[in-house]
């Protein structure tokens, strides 16, 4: 069966192949070309000539590792909603730059709905946490409130999309 993707105006043709191997790599990006090749059926080259191609269209953006707070000094996790006082493409843009470019904002969403925008912070402690409420949302005159939650359990943390 064959699937198209859609990125920017472009479209890439995918099949179940190429989506077993991008199954197999939001599990374990680590994995060899030859263990990928048997898990899916299919030659370690065959693997590596997907693999390329799936990375030059952006269809894989990023491969990183993922670490874990509680071992790392017990950094705590904050999510974040945002509303702003006015909307505009500007006040957004310069907003959505502003988390772009701190390393604590782990994720940023643009929403729809009773908040313009929800975060998902890390800090390694709530001094840490408050200094950076300083940086991020005080200096920021359009900011009209925000409201942390922190993160007790992290029950589920992923970056998945089911294929």
């Amino acid at each position: 069966m064959l699937h198209k993707c859609v990125l920017n105006v472009e479209f890439i043709d995918m099949d179940d192949f190429d989506k077993k191997i991008l199954k197999e790599l939001q599990n374990n990006n680590r994995i060899s070309s030859e263990q990928l090749g048997v898990k899916i059926g299919l030659s370690a080259t065959a693997c590596q000539r997907r693999l390329k191609r799936l990375r030059s269209t952006n269809v894989i953006t990023k491969e990183v590792a993922v670490l874990s707070g509680a071992e790392l000094d017990n950094y705590v996790t904050i999510i974040v909603t945002v509303d702003m006082k006015q909307g505009g493409a500007a006040n957004i843009d310069n907003f959505k730059q502003r988390m772009q470019l701190h390393d604590n904002v782990q994720q940023c969403f643009y929403v729809t709905g009773e908040n313009d925008f929800i975060l998902v912070v890390t800090a390694k402690n709530m001094l840490m946490y408050e200094q950076l409420c300083k940086d991020l949302f005080f200096i920021d005159d359009n900011i009209k409130k925000f409201s942390s939650t922190v993160v007790m359990d992290n029950v589920k943390v992923g970056l998945n999309i089911p294929l």
